[in-house]
């Protein structure tokens, strides 16, 4: 798991603070604790990688057996579950305390992930966030020259597109992709979950009237139903024309520059996600990236704050950017030409001011994949849209019965 050892509050000598570091950050950030060291002489920062798909296990694992670090690197949506578990240390007085870390430098929807019941549990070290990555080109050959800012004229672009343009199909929706059906219910105002998210709430008019837009691409035949699965490889079809968009997050701002050819890579952009009719644009999209918690078994909390803090500063931050690509949390590192004066990735900075987390309960990585296999049913004609969100619904339902059980018998407690 993550690996660190820090200091007592107090701070102390000889200290060795043990850290999780996940994937390519886990390699990454061997190189930033270098300084972190030097100008905190009396600690020692061991850390350890753990590959993403290892990594949840891992960590319930480590929790399980009582041998989890000091600090790791955990994904957002990962926090509800270790808070509901006690495995991390709450961190509001750190940060009441603290003279680099601020909430109101961070992007409010990507704090919001890290906050459970009220309290603190984690501090954004990356983020990120889905925007449109598109050919603007194609768009250009059609007349468009600025993304569209609404569902409607979306809509009416991408129906040019698969008319006149040179484009096969509008834009790529992988069929086993949850995040653009909740995107663009959650830009629609939905609130996914209920009643003190006890049960699924995907039948409300705000997801129904998303999930019927989501569903118009593909019956119009704008969009393929194609699964992840089926794609040889996305960036050649989209270079190639067989699509003309593809919402997806900034990781692939690199491969995009990376697997473009040459004479095509001026004739890709990224836009904010389009907002529905008479809403205020951009739409929402989601709050995701990883966030630095400190377990609540660590013997060095006080190093191991130090550390959260040493590697929430901008200049750290626009480091690990250079390193990964990563964006920063800190919007004090957003200041940086690379950032903020590069079109592309522009784009994320205005989407992540309207970034919206999905519901903050354990279960939600079961509930993401319920919902691509309820939209796959619809898409494909197996089940209509009003079936497939009532199956959404009874599914969710089942899924929390046991969060609704526990929230009842702490209810009763006197």
């Amino acid at each position: 798991m993550i690996l660190l050892g820090g200091c007592d509050s107090g701070g102390g000598r000889g200290e060795v603070v043990r850290f999780w570091g996940l994937g390519r950050e886990g390699e990454v950030v061997r190189e930033l604790v270098t300084d972190f060291e030097r100008s905190h002489p009396g600690i020692t920062v061991v850390v350890q990688q753990i590959p993403w798909s290892a990594a949840h296990e891992q960590l319930l694992t480590a929790f399980v057996g009582g041998s989890t670090p000091d600090v790791a690197q955990v994904g957002n949506t990962w926090i509800p579950e270790l808070a509901a578990l006690g495995a991390v240390a709450p961190l509001d007085a750190h940060v009441a305390a603290s003279p680099v870390v601020h909430q109101s430098d961070h992007f409010e929807g990507i704090w919001d992930t890290n906050v459970v019941d009220g309290v603190l549990c984690g501090i954004p070290w990356y983020v990120d966030t889905r925007v449109v990555f598109y050919r603007s080109d194609l768009l250009a050959a059609i007349g468009v020259t600025a993304f569209p800012r609404t569902w409607s004229a979306w809509l009416q672009a991408m129906r040019r597109l698969a008319a006149g343009g040179n484009a096969r199909y509008a834009i790529l929706l992988p069929t086993d992709d949850w995040t653009p059906p909740v995107i663009l219910g959650l830009g629609r105002g939905a609130s996914l979950l209920r009643d003190g998210d006890r049960y699924g709430h995907f039948q409300e008019p705000a997801f129904a009237e998303a999930f019927s837009f989501y569903l118009r691409m593909f019956r119009e035949g704008l969009a393929p139903a194609l699964a992840n699965t089926q794609l040889a490889n996305m960036y050649q079809q989209m270079a190639e024309g067989q699509f003309a968009m593809h919402i997806t997050g900034p990781w692939n701002l690199g491969e995009f520059r990376r697997r473009f050819p040459p004479q095509l890579a001026h004739a890709w952009a990224t836009a904010p996600i389009p907002a529905p009719d008479g809403a205020p644009w951009p739409g929402a999209s989601l709050a995701g990236g990883a966030s630095l918690v400190v377990f609540a078994r660590s013997r060095h909390v006080g190093a191991a704050w130090r550390l959260v803090e040493y590697l929430s500063e901008p200049r750290t931050q626009l480091r690990f950017f250079e390193l990964t690509g990563d964006l920063p949390a800190h919007r004090g590192a957003w200041d940086d030409p690379r950032l903020r004066g590069d079109p592309r990735v522009a784009a994320f900075w205005e989407q992540l001011q309207h970034a919206r987390p999905t519901p903050k309960v354990p279960e939600w990585e079961q509930i993401a994949t319920r919902v691509w296999r309820a939209a796959e049913s619809a898409i494909r004609g197996q089940a209509s849209p009003e079936q497939a969100l009532a199956s959404l619904d009874r599914d969710v339902d089942r899924i929390l019965a046991k969060r609704r059980f526990l929230l009842e018998r702490r209810k009763a407690r006197p």
